[in-house]
């Protein structure tokens, strides 16, 4: 099964139901349908390539036999305070159009990749968020429960100006399916001038999941948008957090976690494009490897010629716990504008032998001081999320995941 492949079985009848069935206008429909015809000329998004090796093979994938929009199943958990809207997609479409005209589409192309298109022409589930001018807001619950073979889901948030955000995102899986399973989540961000949001996520999903995540933001002046990202679940992740910085003076920070066992396999990306001046960026990024689990991990800072006063850094560290696991890591600084202060580095190991056998020569066995050692590993990360409850969920998930 190649990629080119895929988009025959699904049909224009396939796209118009899914956008009757949640109400949408004319505009809307044309644009997935405009998605879903340009499937057949779009690759599939870059992944790390080293001499003889693709790290991750997206079109060998069977997407024939998990792609099934039209029984898509969840459960849904969409909250937050009255001060805030926090809206299912359909009502988003009755009751905020114009919002939704302006700015769907706006940050991520439907037609960047051909996972993108995809998921713009199938998706059945999202959630818009919208914070209006001066409004703070804390608590902003998103949780995605999939029940079914496949789930394409879409999220909106856009602030208005002097307003801030906390949003908590989860994704897990529910009920059991047969056979392999897919999920698709495209998230924007719009946040206006002087305008905060932080923006966890946790993907728990089922070992038999593969799941493709793109989350990208814009800035205007002095805004800032946070990430944390943290990824367990899934049999393969491929997931970009990116943030593009067109506002002056505006920030943001890229905090990131996985954890993979087994045969999991996770490529993470981490992404930031300064367009403007007086603009910071920090991306840390840590994962653990066990088993035979394998990760590949990029990191982009784009400097450009009008990003006057720049500060961009950017950190990776994945340690292996096993001769059979597999890490790669490809940190990269790209500037166009002399004046700006930058870092990027990346390491992969193994634990340190001389600190394990400190710990062993004191009393602890082996196993004990391992898991002391992958705590203390994820600690630098986890002190990073400023949501208390993120990060103690990001913790305990870790603490489960030891042997």
């Amino acid at each position: 099964m190649t990629a080119t492949q895929v988009h025959e079985t699904i049909s224009e009848e396939t796209v118009r139901e899914i956008s009757e069935d949640l109400g949408e206008p004319e505009w809307l429909l044309e644009t997935r349908l405009d998605a879903l015809s340009a499937l057949a000329e779009l690759d599939m998004p870059d992944v790390i390539r080293t001499p003889g090796r693709d790290w991750t093979n997206l079109d060998a994938l069977d997407y024939e036999g998990f792609v099934d929009p039209l029984n898509a199943a969840e459960e849904k958990d969409q909250v937050g305070p009255d001060s805030v809207e926090v809206l299912p997609f359909a009502e988003a479409v009755d009751e905020r159009e114009e919002l939704l005209k302006e700015h769907f589409g706006s940050v991520i192309d439907p037609e960047e990749n051909y996972l993108t298109a995809l998921s713009t022409a199938l998706f059945s589930t999202g959630t818009v968020v919208y914070v209006p001018k001066n409004v703070d807001a804390e608590d902003v619950t998103i949780r995605t429960t999939q029940n079914s073979q496949s789930l394409f889901n879409y999220t909106l948030v856009v602030t208005e100006q002097s307003s801030s955000v906390t949003i908590l995102e989860r994704q897990d899986t529910g009920e059991s399916v047969e056979g392999d399973q897919y999920y698709s989540g495209l998230v924007e961000i719009a946040a206006g001038e002087n305008s905060h949001v932080q923006y966890g996520s946790l993907q728990d999903l089922d070992e038999e999941t593969y799941n493709y995540t793109l989350k990208r933001g814009v800035t205007d002046d002095y805004s800032t948008v946070n990430w944390v990202e943290g990824n367990l679940g899934s049999r393969l992740t491929k997931s970009s957090v990116e943030t593009e910085l067109d506002g002056e003076g505006s920030e943001t920070k890229t905090v990131g976690a996985f954890f993979g066992h087994d045969d999991q396999h996770f490529d993470v990306a981490a992404r930031v494009w300064h367009n403007a001046a007086h603009t910071t960026a920090d991306l840390v990024t840590r994962g653990v490897l066990d088993d035979a689990a394998r990760s590949v991990y990029e990191g982009v800072q784009d400097v450009g010629r009008d990003a006057w006063d720049t500060n961009s850094y950017q950190r990776e560290n994945t340690l292996m716990l096993s001769d059979e696991s597999e890490a790669d890591a490809s940190p990269k600084l790209i500037i166009n504008n002399h004046d700006t202060e930058a870092s990027h580095s990346a390491t992969v190991g193994q634990i340190d032998e001389e600190d394990l056998f400190y710990m062993t020569s004191r009393g602890l066995d082996e196993e004990s001081t391992r898991n002391m050692l992958v705590e203390g590993f994820f600690v630098p990360v986890l002190d990073e999320v400023e949501v208390e409850e993120l990060r103690e969920d990001l913790d305990s998930r870790i603490r489960q995941r030891l042997k």
